[in-house]
């Protein structure tokens, strides 16, 4: 039995956690009610899941290239990011509304990502009017052009 690198076993372990997440999301999407309230995450899911299941077989028979895989530092840095969609996804979108949860969400991953300085006021209006944008994008897209139903909590 070869031995398997470790960036092959990040990859598989990755892409496995995704598969399941995906079939997760597929599967609350199929068995919610209102049905036509979910139409489009059924859509997007079961996408989603075929793409994830294709990329995890590869991944385990080994026809992916997987570079060097992620390094301590890299992870420690994805950290960050991590933390603030798990907050997002287990809380922040229910507590707050989708709208709401997604627009704080993402300013906080734009702040914490984004190279320019922050000490500069005009890096911090930059990114309020790229989040005004995104938010904008989110409400045109899933409200006017798709009219589905979002989650709707306490303020949206």
């Amino acid at each position: 039995m070869s031995q398997i690198s470790l960036p092959r076993i990040q990859h598989i372990v990755a892409s496995g956690i995704i598969a399941a997440v995906g079939m997760w999301v597929a599967w609350v999407s199929y068995t919610q009610q209102p049905a036509e309230a979910f139409l489009f995450p059924r859509l997007i899911s079961t996408v989603f899941v075929v793409l994830a299941l294709w990329t995890f077989v590869k991944a385990i028979l080994g026809w992916t290239k997987v570079g060097n895989g992620v390094s301590r530092k890299d992870f420690v840095w994805l950290l960050p990011g991590l933390t603030i969609a798990l907050v997002y996804i287990f809380w922040a979108a229910k507590a707050l509304g989708f709208y709401t949860a997604g627009t704080i969400t993402f300013f906080l991953l734009l702040s914490f990502y984004d190279p320019a300085p922050h000490d500069e006021a005009r890096t911090w209006v930059k990114r309020v009017i790229i989040t005004a944008g995104f938010l904008a994008v989110m409400y045109g897209l899933f409200a006017l052009l798709l009219k589905v139903y979002t989650p709707r909590e306490i303020f949206f």
